[in-house]
């Protein structure tokens, strides 16, 4: 019995453990945006899908000893390609489709090894059964999510803080020769008890036979689409509020996991009625969090959709383990699951893109859950979901009022619950009279009748209720919303707000809750720079201090990575080159479309795509160094920042790209994390002289406040007057580790 739990919980582990290391492998190629990550888990949920399929496969095709053959080759030609990191071969090219580039990287570099141990689950499982079939093989299907689950955490808590990438593939590598070994002492388990199995019987485990319901088989795939669906949609939502890192990575694939891990270990560890109570509150708190967007608290955010989260795969996984099969059903079993997962996987990665022009997915996830209570209602005959549904619904409108003071920062209750309540009353009160008047009897006079359709119809229409919440959530009728964009990289709007006494006719480049830019719409005020980029910024005296004893005689070479809306360009003379990186195209095509800082610049103008440090990268390598008197970095100031361009190695590029008496300025202003200790240390690893500048916005209200740190090798560059007279002294960043492609942690920079 051993050889099978040592081999299925390192396969396990093995394949957890692949997933982050081969992610952050590419995510520096593709931007370090959530997206890498979303299709990674599209990526690993197909190949799980993968390895089930060949395994119910071997095991109805093939007798015991030619399994355990052509699971024997498998293993030799996993080993073959190793080791799993992919080669820079593989890096992308300026206009190549994302989605479709890190799919075939992921399939030719580690498709194969990963089958192979995505199969072990279900077979050795199923193996498992044979030569022992008086014992249930279910409870191995929780220790293969046990191994999962500590490679999981093992990842961002001890692999990635001490050995770097190389490192890492290599010690996976000694791994899989050593799962590859336990496998095969199961093999040779199942090859001599080959004969005595003909005659075998194989015991049950107590579940009902498969067909008893005949729509088991749907429950099988929606319920693991569900969770899958929830499980890919928030951990996009919390990559998006912070930062796309192996750590939310893991927690929300962490939680996941032990929900399978709960569920499947004993039937007794999942209660109905409590968990359907916490999903049904669960929904009203995500209401209440996307209302509320990034004026919610961090923690706040991440206790309530983590939260969430839980209790909503503990309600799929465990209504899943109830409708199990016998053991001989068993990889058909899970092939359906692993079906649902990839649905759900492809649904958000793929599907939703094309479909939607914003990020629906988390509350349609969250009504197909609903609807999906409903159904489990008919199929069971149980009253308690529709009445725990209804319990946790009301106690979450109850807890309203006190979530929209969290997310107003301390705003009172009282004044919340004033606002809230009388327009929740009359939908309270109506779905109390329906929910009493479909659980009683009215005709016996009885408050406890036998189980009555009415009651799951009950909970079908709070699924009804529920998503017409949601539509009126994601189609407010205050958007003003001109254009809307949404591709591999997020959603971005155009917004044109009306004309107050206070506030000029003006156009917004948002991203969630994050500006990217802004212009005023006055032919005659155009050219004015707003936001982060106004005269009193950072970035805007390190401009100004760059025609200091020349009166801006010299043309000068600026670049800039994020393009935002181009507001940059309003500094940019005639003579000057101004040269901008930019990785989304549809930045580039709404700054060109639906703003006019480029068109009206003076200068030279050009804008490469693709990720700028690649594309710094392979300009340093063809021997064309910028030499920039200004480079600025302003892709930090939303709350998801791309990591990879803040460690040693992308400095060690852009001092390659920086003229002797250049400045760098990187706009560190950002909601939840505080990058200026980061900063400073790499200024003091490369011996840079660092400033900070803080401006307060002032009294223009387009103009913003923001923090830019300024860079030089030279101390005269920052001892201008324009830097000098509104600058700050830095420390050296020594409480910081130094931040490289191996070692980066996001964590230790949080914000309370």
């Amino acid at each position: 019995m051993l050889p099978f739990a040592l081999a299925i919980f390192t396969g396990a582990f093995l394949l957890f453990l692949g997933q982050p290391l081969v992610g952050k492998y590419i995510l520096p190629w593709y931007g370090g945006g959530p997206g890498v990550w979303t299709t990674c888990l599209l990526f690993f949920q197909g190949v799980l899908l993968a390895g089930y399929a060949y395994a119910h496969g071997l095991t109805t095709w093939l007798s015991p000893r030619r399994q355990v053959m052509v699971h024997g080759v498998g293993l030799v030609l996993a080993l073959c390609f190793l080791p799993i990191s992919p080669g820079d071969q593989w890096r992308p090219i300026a206009g190549d489709d994302p989605v479709r580039s890190i799919l075939l990287l992921l399939t030719a570099t580690i498709g194969l090894p990963f089958i192979v141990l995505s199969a072990t689950g279900p077979l050795l499982q199923r193996w498992f059964s044979l030569v022992y079939p008086g014992l249930s093989p279910y409870r191995l299907y929780a220790l293969s999510n046990a191994g999962s689950l500590l490679a999981l955490l093992a990842y961002p808590a001890v692999v990635e803080p001490r050995l770097t990438r190389a490192a890492q593939a290599g010690a996976w590598s000694i791994g899989l020769a050593c799962f590859a070994t336990a496998c095969m002492a199961c093999a040779v388990r199942v090859w001599r008890a080959d004969g005595r199995l003909a005659g075998g019987k194989e015991s049950g485990d107590g579940s009902v036979e498969t067909g008893e319901e005949a729509g088991d088989g749907i429950f099988w795939v929606a319920l693991p689409a569900i969770a899958s669906v929830l499980l890919v949609s928030t951990t996009t939502r919390l990559c998006q509020d912070v930062a796309a890192m192996p750590l939310l990575w893991v927690l929300p694939l962490g939680i996941y996991l032990v929900t399978f891990i709960v569920s499947f270990d004993h039937a007794a560890w999942y209660v109905r009625g409590a968990f359907t109570a916490l999903s049904a509150f669960g929904v009203v708190l995500t209401w209440q969090l996307l209302e509320a967007g990034n004026s919610a608290p961090l923690k706040l955010q991440l206790i309530g959709h983590l939260g969430t989260l839980f209790a909503a795969c503990m309600v799929c996984h465990g209504e899943l383990y109830r409708l199990r099969p016998p053991p001989r059903h068993l990889t058909g079993y899970f092939l359906a699951i692993a079906a649902g997962g990839a649905l759900g996987g492809l649904a958000v990665a793929v599907v939703a893109p094309s479909l939607f022009n914003d990020d629906y997915e988390l509350p349609t996830g969250l009504w197909l859950l609903l609807v999906a209570l409903g159904a489990l209602s008919f199929r069971h005959r149980s009253r308690a979901i529709p009445l725990a549904a209804a319990l946790g619904t009301l106690i979450g409108v109850a807890a309203v009022p006190v979530l929209r003071s969290l997310c107003n920062h301390g705003g009172s209750v009282a004044a919340e619950a004033a606002r809230f309540l009388p327009t929740a009353a009359p939908w309270v009160a109506g779905f109390a009279i329906l929910f009493v008047a479909c659980l009683c009897d009215p005709w016996r006079r009885s408050l406890s009748p036998p189980w009555r359709p009415a009651a799951g119809g009950f909970l079908m229409l709070l699924a009804g209720a529920a998503g017409t919440a949601f539509l009126l959530l994601v189609q407010n009728p205050a958007d003003r919303a001109i254009v809307r964009s949404r591709n591999f990289y997020g959603t971005l709007e155009v917004i044109e707000p009306p004309e107050t006494e206070s506030r000029e006719r003006h156009r917004l480049l948002v991203h969630g809750a994050t500006t990217h830019g802004l212009q005023l719409t006055d032919p005659a005020r155009t050219r004015i720079s707003t936001t982060y980029y106004a005269t009193t910024s950072g970035v805007g005296r390190a401009v100004a201090s760059l025609g200091a004893g020349d009166g801006w005689l010299e043309p000068h070479s600026i670049g800039l990575v994020g393009l935002g809306v181009g507001t940059l360009a309003t500094y940019a003379r005639e003579g000057d080159s101004l040269r901008i990186y930019e990785i989304n195209p549809a930045i580039r095509d709404l700054a060109r479309d639906r703003f006019s800082y480029l068109d009206e610049c003076p200068a030279t103008v050009e804008v490469v795509m693709g990720d700028a440090r690649l594309s710094m990268e392979r300009e340093l390598t063809a021997g064309s160094p910028q030499a920039f008197d200004l480079l600025a970095l302003d892709a930090f100031s939303s709350d998801a920042i791309p990591v990879h361009l803040l460690t040693r190695e992308a400095f060690e590029i852009y001092l390659g790209h920086l003229a002797p008496e250049g400045i760098l300025a990187i706009h560190i202003s950002n909601r939840y994390l505080d990058l200026a200790p980061v900063v400073e240390r790499l200024a003091d690893h490369f011996q840079l002289e660092v400033v900070s500048v803080n401006d307060s916005g002032g009294d223009e209200w387009w103009i913003y406040s923001s923090t830019w740190m300024l860079l030089s090798r030279r101390r005269s560059a920052l001892e201008r007057e324009e830097i000098a007279e509104a600058s700050d002294p830095c420390g050296k960043g020594s409480g910081c580790e130094l931040w490289t492609d191996d070692f980066a942690s996001v964590w230790s920079i949080l914000m309370p």
